[in-house]
């Protein structure tokens, strides 16, 4: 069959006569006022007729897009609260989720319209339709933008779920203790306590996490919803809107999470002007915080935004936390607080690398190393601090019992803590040309040992010089030269003591242990040849006791009676004095006995039959088992021993 070709318009066929063709052929099928597939039918039957009909397919779809736009509107502009009487809803907060799914099939057509229409317009009778069609969908489109905006908002602190502090340190892997960080700068103030239990307050310097710790920030059942909303404000060009109002919500949501792990939002000047005592505690809370910020929150607000978002930095957290570490950084620099200031540098620097992955902000992450360089800082400048306040104290103030001295429980406490954060200080702290000079000229010192070590271990061996000196200097506020001898004992003991029993003596070495183990012997025989010369210089038998005669006796009688009273005043004065030590306290007393019982005895043995008489007991008042007795009473701390003794028995 030949198809026959007519012009409507007696011209050549141009384009405006197609077009009233196409219109006239479709006036006349719809005004049949027939089913729409019956009229699609028609219209593509007289298309096989004429070949201006050619465009009849486009038609039919134009005038479906046109219908289904008109639809699309429709819903979303029931759902604008200023044409409408009705209160606003939630869609996403409905019972029914049918609702929401019809609102965001309207808005797909929409867009789906727009973007068809940039690309091939439906057919229109004139320009002015046109604009007028665009105006609609762009309206319609803004309106659906306010809105999802609003139930974005709404969604989200809905969904939000409270951070569970509790929970989060029930799943921690571990738990590292160190020496309490509140170490007063006086040194007086620590008193004559005797032990270390003013120094031995631990605090947590944090929690590790494991890999498995994972909080759900928001309730996971909203993520697609969430999805569903991001997704249409991105494909409609809000992307920006979109993530101001995702930031804001999950903003505040964060910041409440820092409040509830214990960091404020604090000005560099209100942080300046924080006690100690209450810096303290904040600082310890930060270090926390970061491990929980970076090891659970930002890992979170990672997973949410890549659910969500595909693509999201979260940094706002971060810089709430780095603002209070900039603070801390430049405080005034004082000995106690250089152990948070290690705790915060060590945390942040574990950090950095996730943070690294984490945030693709390159000038976030330049702020964290701007941080973490302040506290390296700070944590040298303090370290700096407390090496001048070992080398200026000066005190007078003595030990009356020859005990354990503050310096030396302080110096001894702090460095054995210091030696926890080995890895991180040997970073920080640089080898300087005057130590060595220092050491040798100023300690006497080994060279060769001084060269070989960290730059922590020669600060540490400088330190234990100058606390050495320090004790010497102090020493000898004692008058009495075996009070002297005492005092150095007992604190150089407690000094090796605390080095053997920590990472300290890694650090210092068997060598250094050994010599001071010497000194400690030397002291100890300083004491006993300056506290007992005496008392055994009246046991010499210097030929007065081998005759009978009155003068031998009275002789017998002197030396008697000045041993007793040499002994009784050095057990007066030294059953006042004190050797914390039990193992010391008893091998002092044994050197005692082992040269002062024999030589009693044995003067004892032979000369106390040559006095007789009713007033014998003037002289002779102890037998060889009564001065074991009562040596055993000395270094106690309790003064006068003997006497209350002998006001018990009277």
């Amino acid at each position: 069959m030949t198809t026959t070709t007519t012009s409507l318009t007696g011209g050549g066929g141009g384009g405006g006569g197609e077009d009233r063709v196409l219109a006239t052929a479709q006036q006349i099928v719809q005004s049949l006022n027939t089913p729409k597939e019956v009229r699609e039918d028609m219209l593509l039957i007289f298309k096989s007729f004429d070949n201006r009909l050619s465009g009849i397919s486009d038609l039919i779809k134009g005038q479906d897009e046109l219908q289904r736009f008109q639809a699309a509107e429709k819903v979303i502009l029931s759902f604008d609260s200023s044409l409408s009487s009705e209160p606003s809803h939630h869609f996403v907060s409905l019972d029914s989720q049918n609702v929401a799914v019809d609102y965001f099939s309207a808005l797909d057509e929409i867009i789906n319209f727009m973007d068809h229409f940039s690309i091939d317009p439906p057919p229109f009778d004139d320009d002015r339709s046109v604009h007028v069609m665009v105006e609609r969908a762009e309206n319609a489109i803004q309106l659906a933008m306010l809105r999802l905006e609003d139930e974005l908002h709404h969604a989200l602190i809905r969904n939000t779920v409270p951070l569970n502090a509790e929970s989060i340190h029930s799943s921690a892997k571990r738990i590292s203790l160190s020496f309490a960080s509140h170490i007063d700068e006086n040194l007086d103030s620590f008193g004559d306590t005797g032990s270390d239990r003013g120094y031995d307050r631990f605090h947590s310097r944090g929690t590790s996490f494991g890999d498995d710790v994972v909080v759900d920030l928001v309730n996971p059942d909203a993520v697609f919803e969430l999805r569903e909303i991001v997704d249409r404000m991105v494909r409609s060009g809000y992307e920006r809107e979109c993530l101001q109002v995702y930031s804001s919500v999950r903003r505040d949501a964060l910041d409440e999470c820092l409040v509830i792990l214990g960091v404020e939002r604090l000005s560099i000047e209100e942080v300046q002007r924080i006690e100690w005592k209450s810096l303290d505690e904040k600082m310890k809370n930060w270090v926390k915080a970061v491990k929980i910020a970076v090891g659970v929150l930002l890992c979170g607000e990672k997973r949410l935004c890549d659910s969500v978002f595909g693509d999201l930095d979260e940094n706002y957290e971060m810089k709430e936390l780095l603002n209070f570490a900039e603070a801390v950084s430049i405080c005034k620099r004082s000995p106690e607080k250089l152990f948070r200031i290690l705790d915060m540098y060590e945390v942040l620097r574990d950090a950095l690398p996730d943070l690294e992955s984490l945030v693709s902000d390159e000038f976030v992450i330049g702020e964290v190393r701007g941080v973490l360089s302040g506290l390296g800082e700070a944590a040298k400048g303090t370290f700096a601090e407390f090496e001048n306040c070992i080398r200026n104290e000066t005190s007078k103030r003595q030990v009356i019992t020859g005990d354990v001295h503050p310096l030396s429980r302080y110096v001894m406490n702090y460095l054995k803590l210091l030696v926890d954060y080995g890895e991180h200080l040997d970073l920080l702290l640089e080898i300087r040309d005057d130590d060595l000079y220092h050491f040798q000229n100023d300690f006497g010192g080994d060279g060769s040992q001084f060269e070989s070590m960290s730059p922590l271990g020669r600060r540490v061996l400088l330190l234990m010089s100058q606390l050495e000196s320090n004790l010497g200097e102090k020493s000898r506020l004692y008058e009495d030269n075996a009070m002297q001898h005492v005092f150095l004992m007992n604190n150089l003991h407690y000094l090796v003591r605390k080095v053997k029993d920590s990472d300290l003596g890694k650090i210092l070495g068997d060598d250094w242990i050994r010599k001071r183990g010497g000194q400690i012997r030397q002291y100890a025989t300083g004491y006993l040849r300056a506290s007992w010369s005496k008392a055994l210089s009246c046991l010499k038998d210097d030929g007065t006791g081998g005759h009978s005669s009155s003068a031998s006796k009275m002789a017998l009688k002197e030396k008697f009676k000045n041993f007793n009273a040499c002994f009784e005043e050095i057990y007066r004065i030294q059953t006042a004095w004190k050797v914390p030590d039990e193992q010391l306290r008893e091998e002092l007393r044994i050197s005692i006995s082992e040269k002062v019982i024999p030589a009693y005895r044995s003067f004892y043995g032979r000369f106390s039959s040559q006095l007789d008489g009713r007033h014998v007991g003037r002289y002779i008042k102890y037998t060889p088992d009564d001065l074991e007795t009562h040596l055993s009473n000395l270094f106690e701390g309790v003064p006068d021993v003997l006497n209350q003794t002998r006001r018990k028995g009277t």
